[in-house]
């Protein structure tokens, strides 16, 4: 069994104006997947749907086999989830807001919750407002870690905190949660974040999967083509070209980038459009976010 799916989902908040179109994805007991997108590609509206926080208006989402609108507790239950935008109520302190948690999980492992407090240092004694932003995320990660979900979801959970204090809260999470199989969904916009954690990536673009790939396959089967301007090309004809995902258009040349592998996409630029001076590299996931971000797909 798949520990989420999603099949075909389609959302809007307007008519007429789809955040998600079709999306179709699965991540299967264990992995690690770094979701990828510009702001406003889908990627909270997704992790929300999975949360039973918001519903598909067309489409399938499954959390361990349910229905996370149908099913809330028993999906709430098995799944952690932190995020950007979370508040814990502020008038309670610290050990409140943990004992809180503590009796809605009959797994609730409290080892593993000391363990988190005496790694972060969490004051127990605070009121959550009077906590820096990156205490008040790690409280909120304890509380979603330690009833050991099959499912964490994270939202941004680092966003807007220090270097030193993302690497933590991520590599805590991620490292500690995975070597029991939990499967784990977190978006980013930090690239080397995505680059250190994730075994595979899902990137979003325009309501739609772009790219779904395994991280070490990613630049294998990807290629970044600079296409001379003065070789007549347009951006219509590069799209049109098999397996290209989006052309950006830049002073030096077209840069356009291929699910095929640089040699691969050499030839077939030459074949198909006899474009023979095309450089044709393999592209790191940073450059190839901003390409694809930046470009038309």
């Amino acid at each position: 069994m798949r520990t989420l799916a999603f099949t075909n989902v389609h959302r809007a908040y307007q008519r007429g104006r789809d955040v998600l179109r079709g999306v179709s994805c699965q991540l299967e007991r264990g992995e690690v997947v770094g979701l990828l997108g510009r702001n406003g590609a889908g990627k909270t509206t997704l992790i929300r749907i999975a949360m039973g926080m918001l519903e598909a208006q067309r489409g399938e989402v499954r959390v361990l086999g349910w229905d996370p609108r149908r099913e809330p507790l028993a999906v709430k239950r098995r799944v952690g989830y932190v995020s950007e935008e979370q508040i814990l109520p502020e008038f309670l302190e610290v050990a409140e807001v943990i004992a809180l948690h503590r009796q809605l999980f009959p797994d609730w492992d409290e080892a593993l919750e000391r363990d988190l407090r005496e790694r972060f240092g969490i004051p127990l004694t605070s009121r959550i407002k009077t906590l820096s932003k990156g205490q008040a995320r790690q409280v909120a990660l304890l509380c979603a870690m330690s009833h050991r979900p099959e499912l964490l979801l994270l939202d941004e959970p680092a966003g807007g905190l220090d270097p030193a204090a993302r690497r933590e809260f991520l590599e805590t999470s991620i490292q500690l949660l995975n070597e029991t199989g939990t499967t784990i969904l977190f978006s980013s916009h930090y690239m080397t974040d995505v680059e250190r954690l994730a075994g595979r990536v899902v990137m979003l673009h325009d309501g739609r999967v772009l790219i779904d790939s395994e991280l070490d396959e990613l630049q294998e089967k990807h290629a970044l083509a600079l296409v001379p301007h003065d070789a007549g090309i347009t951006r219509a004809r590069l799209l049109a070209v098999e397996g290209c995902l989006g052309v950006r258009e830049r002073r030096d040349a077209w840069h356009a980038v291929f699910h095929l592998a640089p040699a691969v996409a050499h030839e077939l630029l030459r074949a198909e459009l006899g474009v023979a001076g095309a450089r044709c590299q393999s592209v790191a996931l940073e450059e190839m976010f901003i390409e694809l971000a930046g470009g038309q797909a």
